[in-house]
């Protein structure tokens, strides 16, 4: 039994708009499958057996997908007052105390998590470290590189 899936509405739509492709692709599948099968023995066509590998794939997704959203939890951040604490969803500003350097990250679910669009995993270390926590905090985060202190310098709702 899975648990709750939290999701940004955002997130949300992008899983449905993949399963809606990904039920549109069927037939296509099935025709190619059908398609190869007519070119005569199995054991040999590789056709046949890309495609069936295919179905299998896509298949598995639309099943993973549709587990997801069963059990997802939309969380809309407009919906709730988090009192500026670091919630699901918030967008942080961090900056590194020893270099400086400043990031922006919106936590998010595992399926939405982008990190070069700044989207941040809610079950990174990162994400961990500053959950829960408001702006002025200081944490201490332990990555593959070592220690890295930040401080928060905003929290937003958007």
């Amino acid at each position: 039994m899975m648990g709750k899936v939290p999701l940004t509405a955002r997130g949300a739509e992008q899983l449905q708009s993949e399963l809606k492709r990904l039920k549109a692709e069927r037939p296509q599948i099935t025709a190619a499958i059908a398609t190869a099968r007519a070119h005569g023995d199995l054991k040999e066509n590789a056709e046949y057996h890309a495609a069936k590998d295919q179905q299998g794939l896509a298949e598995a997704r639309i099943r993973d997908i549709e587990g997801k959203l069963s059990n997802a939890q939309i969380i809309e951040l407009d919906k709730f007052n988090a009192a500026g604490k670091v919630v699901f969803g918030a967008t942080v500003h961090l900056v590194n105390v020893d270099s400086d350097e400043e990031t922006r990250y919106q936590l998010v679910g595992e399926d939405e998590a982008d990190i070069k669009s700044g989207r941040l995993s809610i079950s990174s270390p990162i994400a961990r470290a500053v959950i829960g926590k408001e702006e002025g905090d200081v944490v201490e985060v332990v990555t593959p590189g070592g220690k890295v202190t930040y401080e928060i310098a905003t929290v937003e709702y958007v």
